[in-house]
């Protein structure tokens, strides 16, 4: 089964491409209604507007076996912990491995932003414009995993 965190997810249409052709069920949580294909593998789950609600309910059903998209960080380090595998929409997977030092990142980088802002002329730099390549890598990286899961 494929949980995605809905709301921003730039692979939408690509995920519903790899549900179908490999028969997979693909879950798409997000905070509002949310339109999704019509098709008896592709499902959509309104989480409601809480804080974190979407997060909250992926994080509940995540198990072995489960692939989560998202570019949430916290979210997948609750993925991982549960056992399941977690991919960003840009085809990076979380492992155990790289999860602790990935949130260690973020949490330095989410201290640093206030008291960087005057530095940086109030202008982010942030990632580069999601694109091709990153689309590419996304359903490279969402079928290996597949496959993976499949042979477990």
């Amino acid at each position: 089964m494929i949980l995605i965190d809905a709301d921003a997810s730039p692979v939408k249409a690509e995920i519903t491409e790899i549900a179908i052709r490999r028969d997979v069920r693909a879950i798409f949580v997000a905070g509002s209604y949310l339109r999704v294909a019509d098709h008896p593998l592709i499902a959509f789950f309104a989480a409601g507007d809480a804080f974190d609600a979407a997060d909250d309910a992926i994080a509940e059903v995540a198990r072995p076996g489960t692939v989560t998209v998202t570019a949430d960080v916290l979210l997948a380090e609750r993925v991982i912990r549960a056992g399941g595998a977690a991919l960003d929409p840009r085809g990076r997977e979380f492992t155990e491995t790289s999860i602790g030092d990935t949130v260690a990142s973020r949490n330095l980088m989410h201290e640093l932003r206030p008291g960087m802002e005057g530095m940086t002329g109030g202008q982010g730099g942030g990632q580069r414009p999601y694109g091709p390549r990153d689309r590419a890598a996304f359903k490279n990286a969402l079928d290996r995993i597949l496959t993976r899961l499949a042979r477990t």
